[in-house]
């Protein structure tokens, strides 16, 4: 716990905290008073447990599970698309729950880049600030990008830039709106979009067993013909390896933003009891509804079926009008509400302008505008196809999102390095992750394996170009210049595990986790509900 200010901490604070800051240093703990609440804001923690789990679930279905399927089973086959989402999957897993442990500890709003630099390096810690902003704002062109791909198969005489200027502005209304209003209205879509892939889900299992009026029972024949997996570039089993390798970035996209429920840390009630409530149900949404449902459309559709890339263009039937549910779902997703939060704790940090900070009923209106500017780039709508802008962006954003997964699994590492040199046993955490440390070094490999290969068919011959090279690659020399920019220019120096900050921030949420209490179901329905949610 963080000492009062003003007073001898080991005089004023509980037994069992000072035997633990005995065996620091105690200018450590010699902080002031806006030092120690720098990083905790003005924010307001209004989101209540059914707010927090399906922010959850809305952070986990969305554009990349509904627009960016029919890619990944064209170009790789129906096994080799599932194995890539669950593999990817089980990656987002690993990172979620070493967010989960290290946020559920230090619950600030938008922490990961707090705890990049006071775990690793002030340089992380700004790169992963911004970066993790640049990957959650893009996030937003994507969306409306996907939503005006989805209306244009519909004929009409509309200019895509009111349908864009339409949902941008919704979005934005949005987001401008108190944290609980928020909170209520992405608790109704959550739910629409739950019922939306439940329904599609039992939809295609029908479909798969003949429930039509052909009684056509399709089984596994697309599976047998034209085969499990495609091959790509080469032919036999190389072939088949690439082609598997390569919708690995893809699967990243889709699986973006799960992490949500984490920067919500520093908004939520209680978040010691409902952060790790929806971290631990991540391994179920994953397994259901990604895998699922990627699952029975390659038992629906064939991976040779040219409607999969082509339905807009060529104008086929069905494909377009298969998202009719859910297109006023899927442009609002959480990607501008977590990059407002990301761009405010890192102006909290120091590390962005100090208007940033600016905050008003509880909403970091500042870090809102700056996002919304960056959103404007959706308009290349206008004079592009939706389809080549949703590709270049998705590209972009799924290749940060590996970076900044790789930077939070080494900013767990040093984080469980620094537990363990402080004294501070796993058994004291209001939440501990399974198989940890090995879920963040497994997390800190993959995805920077894959960030660093997922651009290999450039190279081959004949295919190297600029939307082959750039979008793969063009974040990493921006992490790295960045990082190394920082850190020159301010001289940082990578955090000793004797100096690792473990507490500041952490007395706010120890106060006020004696004020909330613990619901108890007063019947069986309210035991399913509290359950669910």
């Amino acid at each position: 716990m963080q000492p009062p200010v003003g007073t001898d901490h080991k005089d004023d604070i509980e037994e069992g905290d000072a035997r633990r800051l005995d065996s620091q240093p105690d200018t450590q703990f010699d902080v002031k008073k806006e030092e120690i609440a720098k990083n905790v804001g003005t924010l307001q923690r209004r989101l209540k447990s059914r707010h927090i789990q399906f922010l959850a679930l809305s952070g986990a279905i969305g554009t990349g599970l509904f627009v960016g399927t029919g890619q990944v089973i064209s170009l790789a086959g129906p096994l080799s698309a599932v194995l890539a989402y669950f593999i990817t999957g089980f990656n987002l897993y690993a990172v979620i729950n070493s967010m989960g442990e290290m946020a559920t500890w230090l619950p600030l709003p938008g922490a990961v880049p707090v705890y990049a630099a006071r775990f690793v390096d002030e340089a992380l810690g700004f790169t992963l600030g911004w970066n993790y902003w640049y990957q959650f704002a893009i996030g937003v062109p994507i969306e409306i990008s996907a939503a005006a791909l989805v209306i244009d198969y519909w004929p009409n005489t509309i200019s895509s830039a009111v349908w864009i200027t339409v949902l941008f502005v919704a979005i934005f209304v949005v987001n401008c709106l108190p944290v609980r209003v928020y909170g209520e209205l992405e608790f109704v879509l959550g739910s629409i979009k739950l019922t939306t892939i439940i329904g599609l889900m039992l939809l295609m299992f029908i479909i798969t067993l003949g429930g039509t009026p052909t009684h056509d029972r399709i089984g596994f024949r697309y599976w047998q013909q034209p085969g499990p997996m495609n091959e790509y570039l080469e032919t036999g089993s190389l072939g088949r390896f690439l082609a598997f390798w390569k919708v690995f970035i893809q699967a990243t996209f889709s699986y973006g933003g799960s992490e949500m429920v984490v920067v919500a840390a520093g908004e939520t009630e209680n978040p010691r009891r409902n952060i790790p409530k929806a971290v631990r149900r991540v391994f179920w949404r994953i397994a259901i509804f990604y895998v699922g449902s990627i699952f029975l459309v390659t038992l629906c559709v064939s991976s040779r079926d040219h409607r999969l890339l082509n339905a807009i263009d060529s104008g086929a039937s069905g494909v377009g009008a298969s998202p009719r549910p859910y297109i006023s779902v899927v442009c609002w997703e959480l990607f501008f509400y977590a990059s407002t939060r990301i761009l405010y704790s890192t102006a909290l940090d120091g590390k962005a302008p100090r208007f940033l900070r600016y905050e008003k009923f509880g909403v970091p209106y500042a870090c809102v505008g700056v996002t919304a500017t960056l959103s404007l780039l959706v308009y290349l709508n206008v004079s592009a196809s939706s389809a080549d802008v949703f590709f270049w962006i998705s590209n972009l954003s799924s290749v940060s999102t590996l970076i900044v997964w790789t930077s939070i699994s080494i900013t767990y590492i040093r984080f469980n390095q620094g537990l363990k040199h402080h004294g501070i046993p796993r058994s004291s955490l209001p939440f501990k992750a399974p198989f940890q440390p090995y879920l963040a070094y497994f997390a800190a490999i993959f995805s920077s394996t894959v960030a660093l290969f997922n651009g290999f068919d450039a190279f081959f011959p004949g295919h190297f170009s600029a939307k082959s090279f750039i979008p793969p690659y063009i974040d990493i020399p921006i992490f790295a210049g960045l990082f190394l920019g920082y850190k020159i220019l301010y001289k940082t120096k990578f955090v000793k595990v004797e100096d690792m900050d473990l507490w500041s921030g952490k007395e706010e949420a120890d106060e006020l986790e004696s004020t909330w209490e613990e619901p108890k179901p007063r019947n069986f329905l309210e035991r399913i509900w509290f359950w669910i949610a």
